[in-house]
């Protein structure tokens, strides 16, 4: 069942899933950002518990008064009416409700079915991967932009590559390869983050589709299967002149690197044969220190893999040590997290180029000064929306399920620097 969409809809955006932690601070976010741009942003939040979205409401309230009559709009991701209300009467979908494997997969399609434009936080790769296969299609003859991994994962990685291919392109140039190295992420996982991780992991153990998905390098690109260049994920402490030190593996990089790699296979990062290569690791100073460091981080990854596979030592962690999924930070704690990613990248000739010279080296930079896992994620999950609402002709024609870049590309740049992150070609 679908509903047809109103020639202008009730709202610009809807967040779904206000009342949880994550949802409480893009709320927070929006109310904000309308404040102080004097925005007639038309938004709603929506849960379905009344109760808790009008304590939400009550909140936002004392940020900005007019704020007390906010709409509230109840749905729930099981209950396929409620969705199709709720898409037919705005033109984006925001939303925080997690796992998306579980209650995600309703909306995002019935988005999809609307023309809706919808976007998410999810780090899920089976996720994302059923919703290219459920979803581009419809989505691309609708014209809705179902864009996943607009917070934490895996904004930073996306824009950072897109970065370098944007000064490659503006040179007449293809990217030839690019990496990613994360140089500082001080801050807390969400509970929501490691449940992803848990629950992926279980998924993974139980089916050997699952596994064979996250081992494929271009799992998230249009066709899987397609011969691309040959690439493997680190799992080991490497030396990396390029970072210029000592390099582990990321935790968070399975998942970023398919989202650059869809992203360079919807773009054309390397040209017509997409001949693109990107990879993504921590990095360390060299030296001793360094390689202790970088030693240390992935024995931790490979042991926290370990035990979460082992019933007895999952539960132990799951009880004492891993935050729950609704748990957070105080604000002071967010105010004094942290990341910085550094990208570096190499050109390669086009028929176009007259400058002569074989290849450009490029380097990028992407920052803030705030919590990754929460306060960043508030951030860049509420300009996506924006963004989406807002920005109208200014932003890519592409539809379908996409990532951030392909979706909005420079225009989400622009407003992440009005919002205080740096993203720089250095």
């Amino acid at each position: 069942m679908s509903c047809e969409k109103k020639s202008k809809p009730d709202y610009d955006v809807i967040l779904f899933g206000a009342a949880g932690y994550t949802g409480k601070l893009v709320a927070e976010y929006l109310a904000r950002v309308a404040r102080a741009r004097r925005s007639k942003l038309r938004w709603a939040i929506a849960g379905r518990n009344q109760g808790k979205l009008e304590a939400v409401r009550r909140d936002l309230a004392a940020i900005d008064g007019s704020l007390a009559s906010l709409p509230i709009v109840i749905a729930d991701s099981v209950d396929q009416a409620s969705l199709d209300a709720l898409a037919a009467s705005t033109r984006v979908v925001a939303t925080t409700v997690g796992p998306f494997a579980k209650y995600g997969r309703g909306l995002a399609a019935t988005c999809a079915r609307q023309g809706t434009h919808y976007c998410d936080i999810t780090g899920e790769m089976p996720f994302v991967r059923a919703s290219i296969d459920a979803s581009h299609a419809i989505a691309t003859q609708s014209s809705a932009k179902i864009v996943h991994a607009c917070g934490f994962d895996a904004v930073p990685s996306d824009l950072g590559a897109y970065l370098l291919f944007d000064r490659a392109r503006a040179l007449g140039r293809n990217l030839k390869w690019a990496k990613g190295f994360a140089v500082e992420v001080k801050g807390r996982f969400s509970g929501g983050t490691f449940n992803t991780i848990l629950g992926t992991v279980d998924e993974a153990v139980r089916r050997k589709g699952t596994r064979r998905l996250l081992l494929n390098p271009y799992a998230l690109n249009p066709d899987p299967q397609t011969s691309l260049p040959k690439v493997t994920d680190q799992r080991t402490v490497r030396f990396d002149r390029d970072a210029g030190g000592w390099t582990a593996p990321f935790l968070m990089s399975v998942f970023n690197t398919r989202i650059v790699r869809r992203t360079s296979a919807l773009l054309g990062y390397g040209g017509t044969a997409n001949d693109f290569r990107y990879d993504e690791v921590m990095s360390f100073p060299p030296g001793p220190k360094g390689f202790a460091m970088a030693s240390a981080v992935t024995a931790g990854i490979a042991g926290f893999f370990v035990a979460t596979a082992i019933p007895v030592t999952r539960n132990l962690l799951a009880r004492s040590v891993l935050p729950k999924p609704g748990e957070g930070p105080t604000k002071e704690e967010r105010d004094r997290g942290s990341f910085k990613f550094r990208f570096v990248g190499e050109t390669s000739k086009t028929s176009e180029c007259s400058d002569g010279r074989a290849s450009h080296r490029l380097e990028a930079v992407v920052s803030i000064k705030l919590d990754p896992g929460y306060g960043t994620t508030a951030l860049m999950l509420g300009e996506s929306a924006l963004c989406l609402a807002e920005d109208g002709e200014a932003l890519p024609k592409s539809a379908g399920v996409l990532t951030p870049a392909a979706a909005m590309g420079g225009c989400l740049v622009t407003r992440l620097r009005r919002a205080g992150m740096t993203l720089e070609v250095v």
